[in-house]
């Protein structure tokens, strides 16, 4: 199998690894992986196991979660809108909580009631089940509307 210019794909996705968080090799392999190349058909072309290329793509994957985690806190700190929705709360009440500290606050929420509830019970994993918030979670909103969900 010919696999695409590994080098042409870093450049195109503006890969710098001066200011990123992953090595040139965990770049290499995710951009590979993202064009559905098969982690044996990339061991052959850098002549390295399979298992290499299963362990860069893993910890490429961890990197990047952590970044957006990172982000995620970095936003966090400067939203002016944070509130702890507590364990015990129903998921119907979250979107007027919301929008009440948004009113307070002066920031527009572009989200409707149900994908408020979408998004805080899909982006809460495990600490929302059904209904019912089962662990305390934060929910802020940055000036320009965007919402987040933290555990």
């Amino acid at each position: 199998m010919t696999l695409p210019d590994v080098d042409e794909l870093l450049e195109t996705a503006g890969f710098d690894e001066e200011t990123g968080v992953l090595t040139r090799r965990q770049a290499e392999v995710l951009a590979l992986r993202e064009r559905d190349i098969p982690q044996a058909d990339i061991a052959e072309a850098l002549g390295t196991s399979r298992a290499n290329v299963s362990s860069v793509e893993s910890s490429a994957r961890e990197n990047i979660e952590k970044a957006r985690e990172t982000v995620a806190f970095a936003e966090a700190l400067t939203a002016p809108v944070q509130l702890t929705v507590e364990a015990g709360t129903d998921l119907y009440d979250v979107p007027n909580r919301v929008y009440s500290a948004c009113d307070e606050a002066g920031v527009k929420v572009t989200r409707t009631a149900p994908e408020l509830m979408k998004l805080v019970g899909d982006a809460a994993g495990d600490a929302v089940h059904g209904r019912e918030v089962r662990r305390d979670i934060t929910v802020s909103v940055t000036s320009d509307g965007t919402v987040r969900v933290r555990e």
